[in-house]
Formats: structure tokens, sequence, C-alpha cells
């Protein structure tokens, strides 16, 4: 973990317009700056970068966030990640702590695995582009493979010499441990000699989602039916295949634009669609998919197709991973390649236009195609038959998302044509697949979220309510976030001499049942705890780059302005705070329904120029919550009298609802609303 000191530097240091701008051209437009989203393809700029609030916002595809949440979600980091590499911008040393000493064992073995792999990568690259050997066997196979030298030098390519220990000499001189070279798989002991393990071989690194090295796949070049054609590096702290995809750096953004992830089998593929411009592309090293594939391929997009060979052992592997994808609810579409042709090959014989429109236009539905397969295979045994059906409904069975609802209907009906099997049958047989699974899952569903979730039922039920009626008294968490916004927007300025406005928000809810989201719950709690260690900690910066992301997307999304006034608006009512903000929160519609002006003297009064009503926001948003408990007591009351009870029990009961009615009334007319008695 990296050191709260080290976080707070990092946080102390940063310049959201300078780390956004590296990324995005950005404008100046009134206090805020203005530029092209980086996150999807719009011509007219929508995304807004706030220096003041230090946070961004889009207004076409609605990512919003911080500087390290930009870092995170541009460059697909973890929090750690994004941390280290703004550290590294800034100049600054990261200091790490560890919960116990085996940790701090385990990360300092990956940190060296790292070091090695980033100095086996460059000797590599220089032994393939600056030695005679390099470039007489290896760059020249590479060419003759139609790769230029960009592409080349783009995915660190490089080259393993024949003589027999090039590397290990190389890095046994420059201190490196031995044991932890066998490790990596680079160098291998054979009768207590070590030795390059990768000899004569191209060689591709593999590089994880920060761009840094975890491992090598090595490609024989000699004909020899002994040897493998590719060797991989060997499981460690570092590499763990099931949780890679080759290519998956260079991809990233070029999926997330894309909006689909392109799936081959081998590493020349990749390579191959590169530098043809196709660069949303990544390889699954030609084993079956694994949900920590899957799963970091729906970081980038929902949308999976797969593309291999159009021979059996391409199929085959196609299908593979085929029931994972789906439970991860990823949009899966298949294309075969032609003419005993792999991706690379075809690619380089029609050119990128003719091989994006084949794709296009040859993606078959990958269910559909399944069965297709599963029927060919099974012929005319009626047994086998029936294990398709089977087969093909716990398929079905896993498209388990509830906005996937319509597409599993659609594939039972289809399927159910194909099979020549009754419509309704199929359904009840993958109904009964759903249910099994519902009952494992359940199985392992902790008792206390089953309680939780009955005694919501039982609620719901009890109080007669429609669903709306209910969320509004009890789930709605609209002026819960109220309350959050104006502590983070004001919390630290001064309600009167003696107290800060936090101290009178704290004070005034005293009852937490007020509040039922968790994370604006959480939210109020850190915020009182910072506030009494250090009353000038507690601010919204502190909650914009907090470590919980929960907080952290909260207090983000809670600061965010829909609008923001325009030069001449400036100009023209330079004197207006608080009320003024909060009618650029107001969309123009509510404006104009709310303010109805039909002249400038009412949209004037309506401004209250150069009034402060800070005050007002925050009594008003307190108010509001108390008046929904009041709403909520009521009910509770209501339902109590409708049961049995002794005249004393009832009298008791009726001067409750009296008096909580009046409470209601008076809170009401304070907040300017109208109550039906």
């Amino acid at each position: 973990m990296i050191s709260p000191a080290t976080i707070q530097q990092i946080q102390g240091r940063l310049d959201i317009i300078d780390v956004v701008g590296s990324f995005v051209k950005l404008k100046k437009r009134g206090s805020n700056y203005l530029g092209l989203c980086p996150f999807h393809n719009e011509k007219t700029p929508s995304f807004t970068v706030s220096p003041g609030k230090e946070i961004y916002k889009c207004f076409g595809c609605g990512r919003s966030g911080n500087t390290i949440s930009f870092i995170m979600e541009h460059e697909k980091y973890s929090y750690v990640e994004a941390l280290k590499w703004l550290a590294a911008r800034y100049g600054i040393e990261v200091e790490e702590t560890f919960r116990t000493d085996e940790q701090k064992q385990v990360q300092q073995a990956a940190d060296s695995l790292y070091i090695i792999n980033s100095f086996a990568q460059q000797f590599f690259t220089r032994m393939l582009l600056e030695t005679e050997e390099g470039q007489d066997i290896g760059l020249s196979y590479l060419k003759e493979r139609g790769f230029r030298e960009e592409v080349i030098k783009k995915f660190q390519l490089g080259y393993s010499p024949e003589q027999r220990d090039a590397f290990t000499r190389e890095a046994i001189a420059k201190q490196y441990n031995p044991e932890l070279l066998v490790k990596t798989g680079l160098v291998a002991n054979r009768n207590d000699q070590l030795v390059d393990n990768y000899r004569g071989r191209i060689i591709f690194p593999i590089h994880n989602h920060s761009g840094k090295v975890l491992g090598f796949g090595a490609r024989i070049l000699k004909t020899n039916d002994k040897a493998p054609k590719y060797i991989n590096t060997p499981e460690n702290e570092i590499y763990v295949k099931s949780r890679l995809l080759y290519g998956s750096y260079f991809a990233r953004q070029a999926i997330d634009k894309a909006d689909e992830c392109l799936l081959v089998e081998g590493y020349t593929d990749v390579v191959s669609l590169h530098q043809a411009g196709i660069e949303n592309v990544v390889a699954s090293g030609g084993t079956s998919l694994t949900p920590d594939q899957l799963r970091l391929i729906r970081k980038y997009t929902n949308n999976l197709t797969i593309i291999y060979d159009g021979d059996a052992a391409g199929i085959k592997a196609a299908l593979r991973g085929l029931d994972l994808a789906l439970e991860e609810g990823l949009n899966v579409k298949l294309v075969l390649i032609p003419d005993k042709e792999d991706p690379d090959s075809y690619v380089n014989k029609v050119g990128p236009a003719a091989f994006l429109s084949f794709i296009n236009a040859n993606k078959k539905d990958v269910i559909l195609f399944q069965l297709e397969v599963a029927l060919k295979d099974a012929g005319n045994d009626s047994t086998r038959k029936a294990e398709v059906v089977n087969r093909m409904a716990e398929t079905i069975s896993r498209i388990n998302k509830a906005e996937d609802f319509t597409k599993q209907q659609d594939y039972i009906k289809q399927c159910a044509e194909i099979l020549k099997v009754d419509e309704n049958g199929l359904h009840t047989l993958v109904n009964k697949f759903i249910r099994d699974r519902i009952t494992a899952q359940e199985r392992k569903q902790p008792f206390e979220d089953a309680a939780r979730n009955e005694e919501n039922a039982r609620r719901a039920e009890e109080t007669g309510y429609d669903e709306n009626t209910f969320n509004l008294l009890f789930k709605d968490e609209l002026q819960e976030r109220e309350v959050a916004r104006i502590l983070l927007e004001y919390g630290d300025r001064n309600w009167d001499e003696h107290q800060l406005i936090a101290e009178h928000i704290f004070e005034e809810m005293v009852d937490e049942s007020l509040i039922d989201n968790q994370t604006v719950l959480q939210l109020l709690h850190q915020y009182r705890n910072v506030m009494h260690q250090d009353r000038s900690a507690a601010n919204k910066n502190y909650f914009i780059y907090h470590t919980d992301t929960k907080l952290s997307s909260l207090a983000v999304s809670l600061l965010n302005l829909p609008h923001e006034e325009s030069e001449h608006w400036r100009r023209e009512f330079s004197q207006s705070t608080g009320y003024q903000q909060q009618l650029f929160r107001l969309s123009y519609e509510d404006f104009i329904n709310k303010v109805k002006p039909d002249n400038s003297e009412d949209l004037m009064n309506y401004l209250k120029i150069g009034e402060d009503k800070t005050h007002e926001e925050v009594t008003s948003a307190i108010n509001y919550l108390k008046l929904r408990k009041i709403k909520r007591l009521l009910i509770e009351n209501q339902l109590d009298m409708e049961k049995e009870h002794s005249p004393e029990q009832f009298r008791m009961l009726s001067e409750t609802h009296h008096h909580l009615k009046e409470m209601e009334m008076a809170l009401s007319q304070k907040l300017g609303t109208v109550v039906i008695r």
C-alpha cells in the first residue's frame, strides 16, 4: 500500500488541467476548460474540466471524476497504479507500507521480476536491431512476414541469439539474482549451469495494462520437430496467464472508443492488425477464455468479436469459454477467416478496408453457431441430439442479466425452431437451469442479507403503498444527496460566529435514521470524524480524492454543475453568488416552469442579485429531510392504529398522529409546500 504521506504529497501537487491536458486538447471557456471527450467519439466538444473544483465531466457520455480517476479511466489503471503514474510525473518518491513481512517480500519479488524483465526486453530488442545475427535472422524473418520497423519497435519485439548463454552472462554481469533469473523463465538451469532459455527465437514481450513487461512469448525460427513452436514465461508473482491478454496495453484506448474488442489467437495476429490500423484487438494466446480475461475485456467494452481460423481447431478454440462470456454479460459474435487463412495472413492478403468489411459482414451469432456445430456433430443420433438440447438450454440460461431478458427469449424461440422441439418445453428447461443456479447461489448468500431482503419486502407490502410512493417515503435518496452536497460545498464556511455550517448540519441531524443511502451515511461519518480531528481538513477536496472510490465518486457526482454561466452573464450579473449558482443547477425547462419570467424585472427578483442564500439552502435541505422522517412516522403510526388496541393505547396513538400532523404542517409552512389533511 502507498503510505498516506505519499498520497497526501501527490494530491498536493495535482493540477487537473496539466494532467488532463496531456491527453486532451483543452480550451478555456469561462472559468472552466472544454475539449473533445477522450472516452467517446464526438465532433462537438462536451468534455468540461473545472480547475476550481478539480473535477471533469463529459455531457456527451456522462463520465466524470477527478484527476486520479481520469488516469484510472483513461489508462485503465488501478488506483495504486494511477498514484504511481502521477508520482512519477511530479517526481515524488513513493513510500509503501505493508501489513505483514510476507506482503513486503512478495512485493519486493514482484518489483525485482519487473526490473529483470525490463532489462531483458531491452537486451532482446538491441540484439534484434543492432547486431548482425539479429538483423540477418530475426529482423529479416519479421520483415518477410510483412512487419515494418515502427510496429516492431512499438511492440518492443526482440531476438535471442543462438549463443548458449549470451543473455545469462550479461544479466549476471549486471548482478541480477540467479534464482530470480530462473524464475522469470529467461534462464534455465541445465546440469548446474545457467543457460539462455530462448535461444534462436523471436521474442514477444507481454505487457500488463500499464505497460510493464510481465513476461515473454518466444517463437522458434528453425524447423525442429522436437522443440515447441512457442515457449512462454512460467507462472510467477507477476505472470499469471489466465489474467493476461496479449496486446491489451496497446489496444485499451482503441477498444474503449470503438466499443468493441476483437479477440484473435496469436501474437502475430495482433501485431499485423495493429500495423494495418486495426488497434482494438487482443490475443488469448490460444487458451480457453478465463473469467479474469473476460472481466479485463469488460473493463473496456461489452462487445466481443472472436476472430479465429475457419478450420476445426479454430472453431473449437472460438467456442471455448463461451458460457463464461455470456455470464459476464458480453455480447459475443464470431467471425471465421476463410481459405485456411489466419487474421495475420488475411489482413496482409486483402488489406485493412476489405478485412474490416469482411468482419462486419460475417459476424455470426455465437450461440446459433454453437448450435449449428453441435447438430452437425450429433448427426442422426437421437441421444446426442437430446444432449444438444440440454447443452443449449444451459447455455441460454447463462444470459442472466435483467436487461437481456428479451435476448434470452429470442434465443429460446430460434433454437426451438432449429432443434424442432416445443418452445414452451425448451423455455421450461432453460428456467430449470436458471432455478438450479439461483438455488446454488442462495445457499452461499449470507443469512443477514436474506433476512434484510425479506424485511424490506415485508415493509413494502405492509404499507399498502404503490412502489413509487414507497420509494418516495422510504428509499428516495435525492434529498439525502442534497444534504451531502451542501455539506461538501459549504461545510467549511461559517454558519455564525461560533459554528461552521458543517457543525450546524450535524447538530440538526442527530437522528441518523434520516439517511438510507449507506454511502451518503459513510460520507457524513467520515466528514464528522475528520472535522473532530482537524477542523480545517474537512473539505470537498478531501472527499474528491478519497481513497475509497465510492466516496470519491459520490463527491464528484454531487459537485458537478450541469451548466455554467456565460461571459456575458457574468459581466451583467457579476454580483450574484449563492442563488445564482442555485439557478445554474436547474435545467432550462425547470427554470421556465418554476420562475416563468415575463420580463427582466421578474428575472432580477428571482436572482436577488448580491444576496447570499446559503443559509436558506442549508435550512431547506435539513427541513425536507425532517419532513420525510415525519411522513414515515405518520405511515407507521397509521398502520399501528389499524391493529387491535385497548382504548388507552388507541388514544395515545391518536395523540401521536395529531402531534405528528402538527409538526408536518409547521415544517411544510416553512418550506412553502402543501399538505393535504
